[in-house]
């Protein structure tokens, strides 16, 4: 894989719970600091509490591991049980075999002569229950039970609850309130923020063996955060789909260019699309679509080039043979502004804040149309839907779809670009098409000509058209 490419030993962004790659942020070295001391002074309840991917079970076990000399734990994750199974995996855990021919009663004494055992050899006896968020009332009282195991001077069994903010909501309900009372501590996590976003990467790639500082540059740190919302579990599959695809293409750095892909990849809501087909859609195949940096696109060029070429000999042939033609074509091509039509890309700021910019200048909004053609009524537009005329136009390399859609359509508003993703199903972003796609794009019907404004003189379209 990417081991090797990048000078690793291990793999940097794993799922496991590795405490050896915990990055303690902030929030995180309270919490582990609270547990530890809650853990020594005998305290028989504490809870960690979190949102889904912050690190909640990596902390524990790292918990678990500076405990280790002096405790004997018990880590479960099996919550989706009763009060009586609770007990056997806990038996379990601690190495009893038999649990199963045992009634309740004997469970309980059972762990009571574990932990007192262990008291009298100088350990802790502590019991960590992962996803606690999703045991029922009756088996967090079974729980809060267990507790009661006690000398006069120590109590015999610690006890942490390991959950997302769904428990807290859970241990405010009235029946449970004495097991609320019990709880000493209550720990929390929080995201990362940029700056130790970017620190924990940095620090998985140090413990992972490479040596590479600039691995990951700002602008894609920045983006990063953003989109995970500094969630570690979020960075780590960001980070490994980066580093697999900056592998495929023999990238030695990863970028903004290569982050946007990645997010590009992961988009989960546009796999939850159907894949709905027009009835004379022609469907890009896999060989088309990928990007021409992949494949050896330009052998089609020739084919596209004799195409372009013998359209552009009978539209000047026919400007020649009758004068009036030109000036026609200037009312169904009309000019695309070239300020319009450039490509502006938003730089990325330097602070905390990301601001990603559009390589394609972007999707416009209805109040945005600006000097991007002539419009024409959003109202109208949508009525005459079913009329509308399309076309099918192959993306060459270097095309955006505002100037496919203005040389097509003749212009490029809101408007177009949801009848242009109306008839192309399968385009994953306007933002980002490739050369070698096959586009519909829809003609402003004959109808409505009167309802579109006023464009440039005559002389302006007849240029355009030329060029066009």
């Amino acid at each position: 894989m990417f081991l090797n490419f990048y000078h690793m030993r291990e793999h940097p962004f794993g799922c496991s719970p590795d405490p050896r790659f915990l990055y303690l942020g902030t929030s995180h070295r309270e919490a582990l600091a609270s547990l530890f001391y809650a853990m020594q002074a005998d305290c028989g309840f504490a809870a960690l509490i979190a949102e889904p991917g912050l690190g909640k079970t990596t902390l524990t076990f790292q918990l678990l591991e500076k405990l280790q000399p002096v405790a004997r734990p018990v880590f479960l994750c099996q919550t989706q049980c009763n009060s009586r199974e609770l007990l056997r995996y806990i038996l379990s855990e601690l190495g009893t075999t038999d649990s199963g021919s045992m009634d309740m009663v004997s469970m309980h004494n059972k762990i009571k002569a574990i932990a007192s055992s262990e008291r009298a050899g100088g350990h802790r006896f502590i019991l960590a229950i992962d996803e606690a968020q999703n045991l029922d009332a009756d088996v967090l009282e079974t729980i809060r039970l267990l507790s009661n195991f006690e000398t006069s001077r120590a109590k015999l069994l610690q006890i942490l609850l390991i959950g997302q903010p769904q428990l807290a909501r859970k241990l405010t309900a009235p029946a449970l309130m004495q097991l609320r009372q019990r709880i000493s501590i209550f720990a929390r996590l929080e995201p990362f923020d940029l700056e130790e976003t970017g620190r924990y990467i940095a620090h998985r790639l140090q413990f992972a063996g490479c040596s590479s500082n600039g691995l990951f540059t700002r602008e894609a740190v920045m983006i990063i955060k953003e989109v995970s919302q500094g969630i570690p579990r979020s960075i780590n599959n960001l980070c490994f789909s980066a580093l697999t695809l900056g592998f495929a293409t023999g990238r030695e750095q990863i970028d903004s260019t290569i982050m946007r892909e990645v997010i590009a990849d992961l988009d989960v809501v546009q796999l939850d699309q159907p894949l709905v087909f027009a009835p004379n859609a022609s469907v890009p195949t896999p060989e088309i679509a990928v990007s021409p940096n992949r494949r050896n696109s330009y052998k089609k060029w020739p084919v596209r080039l004799t195409v372009g070429t013998a359209c552009v000999a009978v539209c000047l042939g026919a400007s020649i043979v009758f004068p009036s033609f030109s000036s026609k074509m200037g009312t169904v091509l009309h000019p695309m502004n070239e300020a319009a039509g450039a490509v502006q890309v938003s730089p990325l700021p330097t602070d905390n804040s990301l601001g990603i910019g559009s390589d394609s200048g972007g999707i416009p909004s209805n109040n945005e149309v600006g000097n991007q053609g002539p419009t024409v009524d959003s109202a109208q537009f949508k009525v005459a839907n079913s009329e509308l005329e399309t076309t099918t136009v192959v993306v060459n390399a270097g095309d955006t779809l505002r100037q496919i859609s203005v040389r097509t359509a003749g212009q490029y508003n809101a408007t177009i670009v949801d009848q242009i993703r109306k008839l192309n199903p399968l385009m994953r972003d306007p933002n980002h098409i490739e050369a070698g796609e096959q586009i519909k794009i829809p003609r402003v019907p004959i109808s409505f000509k009167s309802s579109v404004a006023a464009g440039p003189s005559t002389d302006e379209r007849t240029e355009n058209a030329k060029r066009y």
